[in-house]
């Protein structure tokens, strides 16, 4: 497979006319096609190079293709075996093309050695530096993700004192809020729910005895209600302090 295919000045081509040769065409003929791409197409010269071929003293032009050039000459090749000389070309360019990246990897000598050390020390360094970005970025959203964690795994019942607190803000202040975006009203020094957050499973309400013999009642927000209240305020602008600070930096 070696011979099918050669490397030079660092790239891995296929002279024209041992192509001719393998595919049972006339190299004049396959001469006439590469010039007819070269002609239709302006960019293919890039995949084609002149050369000379010398035999028994006299010089015979032909072209030197790279893969792309010998993909648009085999192109329109056709006949018995055709499609198995074009596989055989395309496994040889593969293993060649392999084998001349492993041949770039190994330093020739201390200096090409030293030269791979610093790219390689260069390459590590850029790689450190994408590293502590994407750090950075992980922790920056990990407050949020932190908070609503929180939440989903918590299963007690909760205070509006201390979801306020989440928030920076007293009770007061946040039941206000809480008032004035029509989740709840006031009566008789006791906040209730609006009816149409009654059945959704926000808050329980307890009854506590006081020391003068009296029952005092006490709502409490559940946690799934302390997810509406963090989509409710997030929606309005309001965030937990800790997402708060995320967004300052």
């Amino acid at each position: 497979m070696e011979n099918l295919v050669q490397i030079i000045d660092r790239q891995v081509v296929v002279s024209s006319r041992q192509v001719a040769e393998k595919f049972g065409k006339q190299h004049k003929d396959v001469l006439g096609n590469i010039r007819n791409i070269l002609v239709a197409e302006n960019s293919a010269t890039k995949f084609y190079q002149e050369s000379i071929h010398e035999y028994r003293g006299q010089r015979f032009p032909e072209y030197l293709m790279n893969r792309d050039g010998f993909t648009l000459l085999a192109m329109g090749f056709t006949g018995k075996d055709a499609l198995q000389w074009k596989l055989k070309y395309i496994a040889a360019f593969n293993k060649m093309e392999e084998l001349l990246k492993e041949q770039e990897v190994i330093p020739k000598d201390l200096p090409a050695a030293l030269r791979m050390a610093a790219e390689i020390a260069e390459k590590a360094q850029a790689l450190q530096i994408e590293n502590t970005q994407q750090k950075q970025i992980i922790n920056e959203m990990q407050p949020k993700a932190s908070y609503y964690d929180l939440i989903l795994q918590n299963n007690t019942l909760m205070s509006v004192t201390q979801i306020a607190k989440d928030y920076g803000m007293s009770a007061k202040k946040m039941n206000s809020l809480l008032h004035e975006l029509g989740v709840q009203y006031k009566q008789g020094g006791i906040w209730f729910l609006y009816e149409k957050y009654q059945c959704d499973g926000y808050t329980q309400s307890k009854t506590f005895p006081t020391a003068d013999g009296e029952n005092r009642f006490h709502t409490y927000w559940t946690q799934k209600g302390r997810l509406f209240i963090y989509h409710l305020l997030k929606g309005k602008g309001v965030l937990p302090v800790i997402e708060q600070e995320r967004d300052y930096e």
